[in-house]
């Protein structure tokens, strides 16, 4: 069955850094992009950063440029979201989501949560000030 199972969520202070994994079955992983969505209270959901599989082309929603940093691990089928200076901005349910396509190649699709494929079931970041 495919499916993408993240960890690594969890509470921090302001400042403190938390590393998410995503491990994706090989049918997934082998598709075009992955990466990360999130989603704080009453807001709406956001793309955070993608990362292709092949070649390893990342992008990231201006927000956490400079602070988050997402990775592979072809090996292991797991992509790594490494997120440091955390701010309570970033508190969010996070999300592993997997494209079969590549759509993160193009900047009218690369954050349209309608072209992602898989989704993950979330794990919750909860930064404190």
């Amino acid at each position: 069955q495919a499916q993408l199972v993240e960890s690594g969520g969890g509470s921090v202070q302001a400042g403190g850094s938390l590393r998410l994994s995503c491990a994706a079955s090989g049918n997934i992983y082998s598709g075009a992009c992955i990466g990360w969505f999130r989603q704080a209270p009453g807001k709406l959901r956001e793309g955070v950063a993608i990362i292709t599989t092949a070649i390893g082309n990342t992008w990231y929603v201006d927000s956490v440029k400079g602070r988050f940093v997402i990775s592979r691990e072809n090996a292991k089928n797991t992509v790594y979201l490494q997120m440091n200076s955390l701010e309570p901005g970033d508190t969010a349910m996070y999300y592993c989501v997997a494209s079969e396509t590549k759509t993160c190649y193009y900047p009218e699709s690369r954050w349209a949560e309608s072209k992602y494929d898989y989704w993950g079931q979330g794990t919750q970041v909860t930064v404190s000030s």
